[in-house]
């Protein structure tokens, strides 16, 4: 199992390559079922390989010109400070047992990859309908952009410092419908708001947990060079036809989590 986990650490970074999300929602169920790491040390381990990786490929982005300097900034401030309330405020205040009933206990780490599954289940209707926008929009300036941006990174951070995904499927939406940004802008525009997002997640939590450096470290190696192998070929594939074969990927890992959780556990 724990081979099967490494190559998936490949094709975390390779998701993350091509579209620039959709990887670190894999993350944590990989961590948690194939390596055996617990739940809640699973989200935050990965905000440490998602948070790294992705910023290799925002460096590389920076490198191409292809990041929206504001949109990080209006994202960024935000997401960071949610997601220290999330991890020091909301996160300890979810009860270990959080309810028992006719002999079924709904735990802590239960819940956590439930949201996570249904958060799966959400990403992957959204990449399977793939509806490409036909016509330019026109980017806001100003107040009517700073203020939803904001909104957004508040949402996105409470995501991130809940479940450790870097929200990337919820961010590039936004850059390319709401500021009209193009698709490669957008995708690295969202990995530094992702690597933002996630390191200072992990910086947040790094006094809590023990983690297993060699498998960080290991994961991140590969996820990297997943990335790479990603970045290479999306010019060559069609980004449509990538989404949505990723989605009912996404969509089949999210069934699976539902199902071992409340019938396997």
């Amino acid at each position: 199992m724990e081979i099967i986990g490494y190559i998936s650490a490949i094709l975390i970074g390779i998701s993350l390559g091509l579209v620039g999300s959709g990887g670190s929602i894999l993350t944590v169920p990989v961590l948690v079922y194939l390596m055996g790491v617990d739940p809640l040390l699973a989200t935050t381990s990965s905000l440490f390989i998602v948070g790294f990786t992705s910023l290799i490929g925002g460096i590389r982005a920076y490198s191409k010109k292809q990041l929206d300097y504001r949109a990080v900034t209006e994202f960024g401030f935000p997401s960071v400070l949610s997601i220290f309330i999330t991890r020091h405020n909301l996160l300890p205040a979810i009860p270990d047992i959080i309810f028992t009933t006719s002999g079924f206990t709904v735990t802590k780490n239960m819940l956590l990859m439930l949201v996570f599954a249904v958060l799966m289940l959400l990403a992957s209707w959204s990449m399977i309908r793939n509806r490409e926008s036909r016509t330019v929009v026109k980017a806001k300036e100003g107040g009517a952009r700073v203020f939803p941006l904001m909104i957004f990174g508040l949402l996105i951070g409470v995501v991130t410092g809940l479940l450790g995904a870097g929200g990337g499927f919820l961010i590039i939406p936004t850059l390319v419908l709401f500021l009209g940004l193009d698709m490669k802008t957008a995708v690295g525009t969202s990995l530094l708001i992702i690597a933002i997002n996630s390191l200072f997640g992990f910086l947040f939590s790094l006094n809590h947990f023990s983690f297993n450096w060699i498998l960080l470290l290991s994961f991140t190696l590969l996820s990297a060079g997943g990335l790479f192998i990603g970045s290479h070929f999306s010019d060559k594939i069609s980004p449509a036809s990538l989404k949505k074969g990723f989605g009912w990927f996404i969509l089949i890992m999210g069934v699976f989590v539902i199902v071992r959780e409340l019938f396997l556990s």
